[in-house]
């Protein structure tokens, strides 16, 4: 891209070093495809640098201080001079939080003690980074209005409300006197219910700081008492409100939008020396090259549409913890224009990257923090950064809380979280888990998934013995830790998952970080409160309790002067006015988002620029995404605003919609009303029925024709299989599976396998003898141990504890028994745990039959007599190796065989070579993977074939050595 050519590459070695890679002599290894790549991005970046001028290093030896001017392409631009008089500032907003500081001069908002102030972090076009300090924004929340209440009752009211706050904290370490800033009447109306479009008195009550807000409801909600009203309990309404989603719906900002400060209208921060502190004019307290304050009524929030719809150059890094590798990549480019391994140590060079020596720990570490201060990245990403990467890095400060997350998307897991202020941590393994069903979930099998690519996977227990080698040893580790930094970067460009996750930000309206961290609900909230300030609603605090029965309020009856043609009942018996009354909040964000859609659709199509094409594309997916869950959120059973009677109705209106779309078409496509029997006509008829049967529906509901399956292959309800014609009459698209075993993860890929093939060959080749030929084949195969063990391994998800689960089950009992062996190495709370089910006694439970591959499996096979227990004193003698005749020595073949034991000998050798060669091409393919032909394998990927074909090979040519020795020759 331009704006890459003009600021600068990195200085990853020069040409002589990049040549003698090359052009090393015979004996060095060829290297493998992810160095090619490393040595292409060497060539691009020493072609930049000698048009620029810059000097390169590939390694900094061992003793030599760390120095950001390594490398001049680390930090970010050159920021120009502003001006907050003459210039405006624009940014693209990537994270949003809070804190509580001091009052700044000349911003809104109280003057004394501690003020909450929302800080925005963002980047501009220019690629400079901005921290924003936003002033004068106070948390608020309403309850009714008493029978009598006026105006002149506010200060009274306020003062009792300010007096019980205070006496309700515990402790008061702050020195807050003023706890509730105002009291002001407004007109509301709830938004949960019908209520004859009647506003009510509403007592908005601001409080000084956000965790002042529950217990103020606490104190109304218990009873409250003032002036001369008598003691009642008061409904709190939109208390439990986010300060931050509070924040952006009332100033219209959505997430990852584009923020316009106007000149005149901010402060610009600069820097300061520690003797000139004062906190009514602070200097830059944050690392990023513009820091400004501002009101919160002077800033200008862009919708994300047209050219708003642009996404500034971040920086994204990849950092895995072994020697430390980073790559950095600017959203919108190709390939990472950073690329650096820190390390213990001497190690050789790598092409394409560059490799800083340190010999202390403390010294990498600290100068690792440096460069992630000078690099300045905005979002960090890699593969499960959140729960071992960043918390490892950390382990010896206190800034670490452990936390426990559940929803219906993701399940139950245990994660870490790391407060990095102005960073999204962007752990792709969280993504994947949220948005993909994978039978395994490590990187190496997620990106042979996506990518098609592996990684070698070198067992822990080895790298220690890599780093305490030599530098060829050192070496290897960094090629390593550089594979699992690229790989995610890979993944984030492939799965589109920034610009996927941004859309979702702008379309939702809540900050990146809350997609990442939080539940579906908060994404309906938001949209659900932007919608209702726009109508004077409010929405009340209701209390939820677990189980199906939960309190919520109730649809009224109608009232008088409402007429039963004002009001529609539900199937389920549920009463709603009609939208000639009142239009639900709920239909109008419906109809919002799915308009919105389909103008990105059509801006999709006459789109030519390839990223503006994935942002559009990004954009109708969350549009898409969101639509669904809009009526999804009514039916939570612990959430914001669950309502029965909505979730309840939408369903039965679907069951019922079914039923009649069912009797019209079977009243009128039939032979009998000379409609024709053929799968080729059925797509035409079903676009007719369509159309057709919406017409006796209520618009905006419309029937689209999707698919016919032929032939269609029923088990039972939901389980299903069939040829998926979609778009052409005369060609299937897919053979469509739906509940069987080749889309289910909880068996082993041999049964998935197994029925796809079966499937294939009964709905597309129609040859059911053949699909059982094939069955039998398989078990066939199976019982003479000619099937890979990688095909036989079974993974299931670990929900809950041990203790949790109503009955034993195998990956539970197995989880627990790796805990007893290796603590650090077992599976935790949300992981997939993949087994196998070994041999064991007659009467074993299924589930104490689990185990992995490794050590602990191997046993000693001691024939006994199911009789008595003699024959626990025999012996296990050797037999003929022609007709089977047990042997009384050790030799190869008995009397009888003697004259064909050179033939025999020829069959077992030729046997032998055959495993040998086998072994050999196995061997060889797992060095191409590691990219060196004259080292060890390592690599013990569980989710390899590879890997298991050639264990079992190997295992198979020491057995089949045993037997030819026995020849003697």
């Amino acid at each position: 891209m331009e704006f890459k050519r003009r600021n600068g590459g990195p200085s990853m070695g020069n040409s002589s070093q990049a040549k003698k890679s090359k052009m090393g002599s015979e004996w060095e290894d060829s290297p493998s495809h992810f160095e090619e790549e490393l040595a292409l991005f060497d060539e691009m970046d020493m072609e930049m640098e000698s048009r620029e001028g810059q000097a390169g290093h590939n390694v900094i030896p061992v003793g030599d201080l760390f120095s950001a001017n390594l490398n001049p392409r680390w930090p970010r631009p050159a920021a120009a001079p502003l001006h907050p008089d003459k210039d405006t500032l624009i940014f693209q907003q990537i994270d949003l939080d809070y804190y509580l500081g001091s009052a700044v001069a000349g911003m809104p908002g109280q003057l004394q003690g501690k003020v909450p102030v929302v800080r925005m972090f963002g980047v501009t076009d220019s690629g400079n980074s901005v921290c924003c300090h936003i002033h004068g924004f106070a948390p608020y929340f309403y309850v009714p209005a008493p029978a009598g209440f006026t105006n002149s009752h506010l200060t009274e009211f306020q003062k009792e409300l300010n007096s019980a706050v205070l006496k309700d904290m515990r402790s008061n370490k702050d020195n807050i006197s003023v706890t509730v800033l105002a009291v002001d009447v407004t007109r509301k109306e709830n938004m949960y219910g019908f209520h004859g479009n009647r506003p009510l008195d509403f007592l908005r009550i601001t409080m000084a700081m956000p965790r002042l807000v529950a217990p103020a409801k606490r104190i109304l909600e218990q009873g409250f008492k003032f002036a001369h009203f008598s003691i009642q309990s008061y409904s709190a309404y939109e208390a439990n409100i986010d300060f931050e989603i509070r924040f952006m719906v009332d100033s219209d900002v959505v997430g990852c939008c584009w923020i316009e400060l106007p000149k005149g209208k901010y402060k610009l921060r600069e820097e300061k020396s520690l003797g000139e502190t004062d906190p009514r004019y602070p200097g830059k307290v944050s690392l990023c090259q513009y820091e400004v304050d501002v009101g919160w009524t002077d800033l200008i929030s862009h919708p994300a549409e047209g050219d708003w719809q642009r996404i500034a150059p971040l920086r994204a890094e990849v950092d895995p913890v072994i020697q430390i590798a980073s790559m950095v990549q600017r959203q919108g480019e190709k390939e990472p224009f950073i690329r650096t391994v820190f390390t213990l140590q001497s190690c050789a060079s790598i092409v394409g990257s560059q490799i800083l020596c340190f010999t202390q720990e403390k010294q990498l570490l600290q100068s690792w923090a440096e460069f992630m201060r000078t690099v300045d990245p905005d979002i960090i990403t890699g593969y499960n950064i959140q729960n071992f990467d960043l918390p490892y890095l950390l382990n010896r400060a206190a800034t670490l809380k452990d936390s426990s997350f559940q929803s219906k998307q993701m399940g139950r897991r245990e994660n870490k979280t790391v407060n990095m202020e102005g960073r999204v941590q962007f752990d792709l393994l969280q993504v994947l888990l949220r948005d993909y069903k994978l039978r395994s979930y490590t990187l190496n099998a997620v990106s042979f998934h996506f990518l098609q690519e592996q990684k070698e996977d070198v067992q822990h227990s080895i790298i220690t013995d890599l780093q305490n080698g030599n530098e060829q040893t050192r070496r290897r580790l960094a090629v390593y830790c550089l594979k699992d930094a690229y790989l995610p970067l890979r993944l984030l460009q492939k799965l589109m998952c920034v610009i996927n996750y941004m859309e979702m930000a702008r379309v939702t309206g809540v900050p990146l970080t809350y997609l990442l961290s939080r539940g579906q609900q908060i994404k309906v909230v938001s949209q659900l409160l932007r919608h209702a300030m726009k109508q004077h609603l409010v929405m009340p605090v209701v209390k939820t309790e677990g189980g199906e029965d939960y309190t919520g309020a109730t649809v009224i009856e109608p009232s008088k002067g409402l007429s039963s043609d004002d009001f529609i009942r539900t199937p389920t018996g549920d009463l709603f006015v009609k939208s000639s009354v009142r239009k639900g909040l709920l239909p109008e964000i419906l109809e919002n988002l799915l308009s919105a859609r389909k103008r990105a659709k059509a801006d999709l199509k006459k789109e030519t620029d390839p990223f503006r094409k994935q942002v559009l594309d990004g954009r109708q997916l969350a549009l898409k995404i969101s639509a669904n869950s809009v009526y999804g959120f009514t039916g939570a059973q612990v959430g914001k605003l669950p309502c029965l009677e909505i979730s309840q109705s939408v369903t039965g209106f679907g069951r019922q919609m079914i039923e009649q779309t069912k009797q019209l078409v079977e009243s009128r496509y039939t032979v009998a009303n000379k409609y024709p029997a053929d799968a080729k006509e059925a797509m035409t008829i079903g676009k007719e029925a369509a159309e057709w049967v919406s017409s006796h529906f209520v618009p905006p509901i419309k029937l689209e024709f999707e698919k016919v399956y032929y032939p269609y292959l029923l088990i039972n309800k939901k389980r299903y299989a069939g040829l998926y014609f979609s778009s052409s009459p005369t060609q299937h698209d897919k053979m469509d599976c739906k509940g069987i075993e080749t889309v289910r993860r909880d068996n082993c890929p041999l049964v998935a396998n197994l029925i796809n093939t079966c499937l294939q060959k009964i709905l597309i080749d129609r040859d059911p003898d053949g699909a059982v030929a094939h069955a039998k084949e398989v078990i066939s195969d199976l019982l003479c141990n000619r099937i890979d063990i990688s095909q036989l391994v079974i993974t299931k998800e670990l929900t809950r504890t041990a203790q949790e689960y109503a009955g034993k089950q195998a990956h539970v009992e197995l989880a627990e028994r790796m805990r007893k062996r290796d603590a650090g190495s077992a599976p935790n709370l949300g992981d997939r745990v993949p087994y196998v089910i070994i041999k064991a006694a007659k009467g074993v439970a299924a589930y104490m039959k689990s185990e992995v591959e490794g050590d602990h499996t191997r046993c000693k096979t001691v024939l006994t007599s199911r009789v008595g227990g003699l024959m626990a004193f025999a012996q296990k003698r050797s037999t003929c190796i022609g007709c089977k005749a047990v042997l009384k020595t050790d030799t190869a073949v008995c009397d009888f065989c003697k004259k064909k034991e050179s033939e025999l000998y020829q069959k077992e050798i030729a046997h032998l070579s055959g495993l040998e060669e086998k072994f050999s091409r196995l061997w060889t393919q797992c060095q191409r993977c590691q990219g060196s032909l004259h080292e060890d394998v390592l690599c013990t990927s569980r989710d390899c074939p590879i890997f298991y074909m050639r264990k079992k090979v190997q295992k198979d040519l020491c057995d089949q050595e045993k037997l030819v020795s026995r020849f003697g020759w």
